[in-house]
């Protein structure tokens, strides 16, 4: 079964953008451009919203066409108007470019969707991307922590009382500063506890001993 990648650049402390939705600040050089690339390139398809849909759709169409392109911004150009692009919006009306709107996350869809042959799916945007989390359908991070603390704007992840355990798979620093943090699904809290040996019900049944050699 393919996975949900949930992609996104943040600030060390946290934002996406700034609180006038700037995003200047991304360092986002050959390097780590055509890292994107390469990532992005397998993927099966690309999950957004319909504000950072029609952000990608005003600019990555031409791209390639601007003779100031570099190569790996050219590249994307490409790659992007191949790729098969879901839109999550019951405002937007017609896209182009591979483009499917969908008004509604439907759990049981986005499971089915997952289910099929291809490419895993690359999600993005705050918004969106709480709603994955939400109903439980993110299966990887991959957070880019650019060295900058903006102070203010708008967090990628919001408030929950929902505790997700995750696993550290890799982790890469760019000659720009910019860090790649890449994390799994992990057991839950109680199982790892359980796996272990110490989950809180065993120590006070008084049983937690290893390998059960006790007495």
């Amino acid at each position: 079964m393919r996975k949900i990648v949930l992609m996104m650049s943040v600030s060390l402390d946290g934002y996406i953008e700034g609180p006038n939705r700037e995003i200047g600040w991304h360092l986002v050089d050959d390097e780590v451009h055509q890292h994107f690339n390469d990532t992005l390139r397998v993927m099966g398809a690309f999950l957004s919203g319909r504000v950072t849909h029609q952000l990608m759709a005003d600019f990555w169409p031409t791209a390639d066409a601007d003779p100031a392109s570099t190569g790996p911004v050219a590249d994307y150009a490409r790659i992007w108007r191949n790729m098969p692009k879901i839109v999550f919006s019951r405002t937007l009306r017609h896209a182009e470019w591979h483009t499917t709107i969908v008004r509604d996350l439907v759990v049981e869809d986005i499971r089915a969707f997952k289910a099929q042959e291809g490419g895993d799916l690359a999600l993005g945007g705050a918004e969106l991307a709480a709603e994955f989390m939400r109903h439980d359908l993110v299966d990887e991070y991959r957070v880019y922590v650019h060295p900058v603390l903006l102070g203010r704007g708008k967090r990628l992840f919001p408030e929950t009382d929902t505790l997700t355990p995750l696993r550290l798979t890799e982790s890469h620093t760019f000659g720009n500063g910019v860090t790649l943090l890449r994390y799994e699904r992990a057991e839950s809290a109680t199982d790892t506890g359980r796996a272990a040996g110490t989950d809180p019900a065993a120590r006070a049944a008084g049983t937690d001993v290893p390998n059960g050699t006790g007495s």
